[in-house]
C-alpha cells in the first residue's frame, strides 16, 4: 500500500485525497495535531485543515475515536478482539471490543488466522477475549466492511459483565463502590439517582459508566445482594466474580415448562431391573442407576453381568434448542455449599430426568458383561425406560453391606446389594491389574448452620460404595468412548495428558532431595508414581508427595481428538454418566444416539462441525466452576475465622514462593499466606530445587510439607484471604552462598523467639 504523499512546500494544504491516504496508513495514530505536522501546517492553515476535516466527516469519510481520526470501520494494528463464531468455511470469526456507535460505519469483519497465532496461545473458541495483530486484507468486503485477518497474540480474561462491590457512603448523597474482585484496583462512585435501595455495607452488582477527566469513574447499581458481611452473599460474590449465569433465558424455562413424560413405546422396557441410585444423602438430581448380577453363562465362569442406566436428556434438551444453548454456555452445574448452580432447570434436572424411586423414567442404558478377572468381555447400549427400586445414599448402603440395614435396605440387601458388591470385587481386581494413579488428596466439606454461617468442616470418609459407582462409571464412559470409536462417530472424550517434560524434571528433582528416585528411562505410567505414592503412604510426608504429584499432571479436559487418560490409564474414555449436570455427557448421549440409530434426536451435523469449540469452551466452564467452588470455600472460612485473629494454629506448609509460604490448616483445611518480609531472623531466599525458602545467614530452612505452628493476624473474609506469622522453628542446613542450602544438618537453634 503506498504511503500518502506529503506536501513538497511548507503550509500548502493537502487535498482530501491525500490526507485519507494518511488517515488509511495512520488507522488509530492520525489526529489533527499529527497530521499538520506530516504537511508542515501552521498558523492559518491548521482553521482550514479543522474545516477540511469537518467536511470530510459530514461525507462520512472519516469518524473520531478516542480523539483521532479513522476511516469508518477502520481498526488500529493491534486491538482486543472477541471471538464471535465461525463462518461457513468453519473459520473463527471476531469483532472489536470496544465498537461503541453505529455512526463510526459497519462493523469490521476480522477473521482470525489460527495459523498465525503465536505458538504457545492456543486456539481461541467462541466468546473469548484475546489481544490481537490485525491486518487490512480487504477494503470492500461483505456489505461494505473492511475486511482484517487477525494473529492472535495473548488471550484474555473475560470482562466481567457487572462488577461486584461494597457500597459505601459519601457526604451529600453520593457513595462509593470498593469492588470485591482485588484485580480491579480502582473505586466507583455512584450519584443519588444510582444508588437503588443499596445500604451501606451491602453488597451490590454495577454497572459501570464513561466517565470525564481524571476523577473516579462513575457506576449505577443494578441489583442489592443484602450485607457483604454475611455468609450468605459468600456464593452470590463466587458466582458474580466468575461470570456464572444464574438466570435461564424465558425460552428455556418455558421449553422445560412444555416437556412432558416419556412413555415407553419404542424403548427396551427395564423396569423389571432393580435399578438403584447411590448418591450424597443432600442429593437433588439422581442421572445414574446400576444394576449387577452373577453371569449364568457357561463360558464365563465367576463372571458379572452389570447394567448401568443413565437419564435420558437428550429427549428433552434438543440440538439447537434455547434449553441446548442455556445448557452449552453454562457447561456444567457449580456447587456451592449452600445453593447449586444447575445446568438445566428444576422442571428437567429435579423431575423429568431424575431417576426418581417407583417412578418411569427415560434412560440410555449399557450392560456390560465382566469376567472374574474384572476385564470387560462384550458391551451394548440400548434406549429404554426404567423404574428405580430406591433412592440410597453412600453411607446407607454402606451400612447396610456392613450389616446395619434399615427398613429401606433390608429388603434390597441379598437380591440388589449383595450381587453389586460381588460385581466391584471382580471390577476391583480389573483396575488393580490395569494401576491408575492412585492419589489419597482428602477433601473437605463445609456443613452450613441455617442461617448460613459455618458449622463445621469434615472430611468424609471415603468408603467402597464410592468406590463401587466410581468404577462403574469408569466402565460405562469408556464403552461410551469404544463404541462411538468403532461406528466411528465424532465425539468429545475426557482426556488427561501425559505430563510435560518440565513439570516431570521439577518434580525428579524435588523427589531427589527424598532421596525418592522417578525413573527417567522410557515412558512413565501411572504405576512408577503409584510404587512411590505407597512408599510414603503413613509417613510425614505423605500428603507432601500426593500434592506435589499431583501438581505435576496436566489438567483433564474436553476435546474431539484422543490423547487418553494418564490418570486413569486408559487410551479411550469419555463422559457419559452425568448428562444432567456435564454438557460433555449430553454430546456423547446424542453421539451414541445417532451413530446406533436410536432416534432422531441424535448428534447434527452443525454439532460436530464445532466440537474443537465445545470442548474449549466447556473445558473453561469447568475451570470457572473449581475457581468458583475454591474461591466460596476461602471466603466462608475467613468468615468462620475472622472472631479468632491471635490464635494459634498446626498447618502444613503447601507452597513456596520467594514472597512468603502458604500454609493449609490442618484442622479446617483453610488457606493462607505467611510473607516472606515476615520471617525476620535472617533474609530467606527461594530454593527452587527443594522448594524452600533458606536463610542466607543461618541456614533456617522453611520448605514444603513441613508442619508448622501459625498465628493468625489478619482475615479479609470478602477477600477470602488469611495472613499469618511463623511462629515454629525450621530445619537447618548449611547455608550456601547462593542462598541454596546444602543437606547437612546444623545444630544451631533457631534465633526466632516464639511471638
Amino acid at each position: 500500500m503506498a504511503k500518502a504523499k506529503r506536501a513538497a512546500s511548507p503550509g500548502k494544504l493537502p487535498d482530501k485525497a491525500e490526507i485519507l491516504a494518511f488517515i488509511r496508513d495512520h488507522d488509530g495514530r492520525a489526529g489533527k495535531r499529527e497530521i499538520a505536522r506530516a504537511f508542515h501546517i501552521k498558523g492559518a492553515g491548521r482553521a482550514e485543515l479543522k474545516q477540511m476535516l469537518k467536511e470530510l466527516a459530514d461525507e462520512g469519510a472519516i469518524s473520531r475515536r478516542r480523539k483521532k481520526l479513522v476511516r469508518p470501520g477502520a481498526l488500529p494494528p493491534v486491538a482486543v478482539i472477541e471471538i464471535t463464531g465461525r463462518d461457513e468455511d468453519g473459520e473463527l470469526v471476531a469483532a472489536p471490543t470496544d465498537w461503541i456507535r453505529e455512526d463510526e460505519g459497519p462493523t469490521p469483519l476480522i477473521r482470525v488466522a489460527e495459523r498465525r497465532a503465536r505458538p504457545g496461545t492456543g486456539a481461541p473458541g467462541v466468546g473469548e477475549r484475546v489481544l490481537a495483530r490485525l491486518a487490512l486484507v480487504d477494503e470492500a468486503g461483505p456489505e461494505g466492511r473492511l475486511v482484517y485477518e487477525a494473529a492472535v497474540i495473548k488471550r484474555l480474561a473475560a470482562a466481567p459483565a457487572r462488577i461486584l462491590g461494597v457500597y459505601r457512603a459519601l457526604p451529600g448523597g453520593r457513595g462509593r463502590i470498593e469492588p470485591v474482585d482485588r484485580r480491579h484496583l480502582k473505586e466507583y462512585t455512584v450519584e443519588p439517582a444510582d444508588r437503588v435501595d443499596a445500604k451501606p455495607g451491602d453488597l451490590v452488582s454495577v454497572e459501570t459508566a464513561r466517565g470525564r477527566g481524571a476523577g473516579a469513574q462513575r457506576a449505577r447499581i443494578v441489583e442489592t445482594h443484602g450485607p457483604a458481611d454475611s455468609e450468605k452473599t459468600v456464593s452470590r460474590i463466587a458466582i458474580e466474580a466468575h461470570g456464572i449465569p444464574v438466570e435461564f433465558p424465558p425460552a428455556a424455562l418455558a421449553e422445560a415448562t412444555a416437556a412432558k413424560p416419556v412413555s415407553a413405546a419404542g424403548r427396551e422396557d427395564l423396569r423389571k431391573i432393580p435399578l438403584i441410585t447411590i448418591d450424597p444423602p443432600d442429593a437433588r438430581d439422581h442421572d445414574d442407576a446400576v444394576w449387577a448380577a452373577p453371569d449364568e453363562a457357561a463360558d464365563n465362569p465367576g463372571g458379572w453381568v452389570a447394567v448401568v442406566a443413565i437419564a435420558d436428556v437428550a429427549h428433552y434438551v434438543r440440538p439447537a434448542s434455547a434449553l441446548d444453548a442455556a445448557a452449552r454456555e453454562r457447561g456444567n452445574s457449580v456447587y456451592f455449599p449452600d445453593r447449586v448452580v444447575p445446568m438445566l432447570p428444576e422442571r428437567i434436572s429435579n423431575d423429568l430426568c431424575s431417576l426418581k424411586p417407583g417412578v418411569d423414567r427415560p434412560c440410555l442404558a449399557v450392560r456390560m458383561v465382566f469376567g472374574a478377572d474384572g476385564h470387560k468381555r462384550k458391551h451394548g447400549f440400548m434406549r429404554g425406560i426404567m423404574r428405580s427400586a430406591a433412592k440410597l445414599s453412600y453411607e446407607q448402603a454402606q451400612a447396610a453391606i456392613d450389616g446395619a440395614v434399615d427398613e429401606t435396605t433390608r429388603p434390597l440387601l441379598e437380591p440388589v446389594l449383595t450381587p453389586l458388591w460381588g460385581a466391584y470385587q471382580a471390577l476391583k481386581r480389573g483396575r488393580q491389574a490395569r494401576e491408575p494413579l492412585e492419589l489419597d488428596l482428602p477433601e473437605r466439606k463445609v456443613i452450613l448452620r441455617d442461617d448460613g454461617s459455618i458449622d463445621r468442616i469434615i472430611v468424609p470418609p471415603r468408603l467402597d460404595a464410592h468406590r463401587l459407582i466410581e468404577e462403574f462409571m469408569i466402565q460405562a464412559n469408556v464403552a461410551a468412548a469404544e463404541t462411538l470409536e468403532q461406528k466411528k462417530s465424532p465425539l468429545l472424550y475426557r482426556v488427561h495428558d501425559v505430563p510435560s517434560k518440565i513439570k516431570l524434571e521439577a518434580l525428579r528433582d524435588f523427589l531427589k532431595t527424598l532421596e525418592i528416585q522417578l525413573p527417567k528411562a522410557g515412558t512413565l505410567r501411572p504405576a512408577h508414581f503409584n510404587r512411590i505414592l505407597t512408599r510414603v503412604e503413613g509417613s510425614e510426608i505423605d500428603e507432601l508427595v500426593n500434592e506435589v504429584v499431583l501438581r505435576s499432571l496436566a489438567q483433564a479436559e474436553y476435546s474431539p481428538a484422543n490423547v487418553g487418560h494418564f490418570g486413569l490409564n486408559l487410551r479411550r474414555y469419555a463422559h457419559f454418566t452425568s448428562p444432567i449436570r456435564r454438557y460433555a455427557d449430553l454430546v456423547v448421549h446424542r453421539a451414541l444416539i445417532r451413530a446406533l440409530g436410536l432416534g432422531s434426536d441424535g448428534l447434527d451435523d452443525k454439532t460436530i462441525a464445532q466440537l474443537d469449540e465445545i470442548g474449549a469452551r466447556i473445558s473453561a466452564a469447568e475451570r470457572r466452576a473449581m475457581a468458583a467452588e475454591r474461591d466460596t470455600l476461602d471466603r466462608l472460612i475467613a468468615h468462620h475465622l475472622a472472631g479468632r485473629v491471635g490464635a494459634v494454629f498446626a498447618a502444613r506448609i503447601s507452597g513456596v514462593t520467594r514472597f512468603g509460604l502458604f500454609v493449609r490448616l490442618a484442622d479446617s483445611g483453610a488457606d493462607g499466606f505467611i510473607p516472606a518480609k515476615s520471617l525476620t531472623s535472617d533474609y530467606f531466599r527461594l530454593d527452587e530445587r527443594r522448594q524452600a525458602l533458606i536463610g542466607e545467614r543461618t541456614g533456617e530452612m522453611h520448605r514444603i510439607g513441613d508442619t508448622v505452628e501459625v498465628r493468625l493476624v489478619e482475615a479479609v473474609p470478602l477477600a477470602g484471604a488469611l495472613r499469618f506469622d511463623l511462629i515454629s522453628e525450621g530445619q537447618y542446613v548449611k547455608p550456601h552462598k547462593s542462598g541454596r542450602g546444602r543437606a547437612e544438618r546444623k545444630t544451631k537453634p533457631s534465633p526466632r523467639r516464639r511471638r
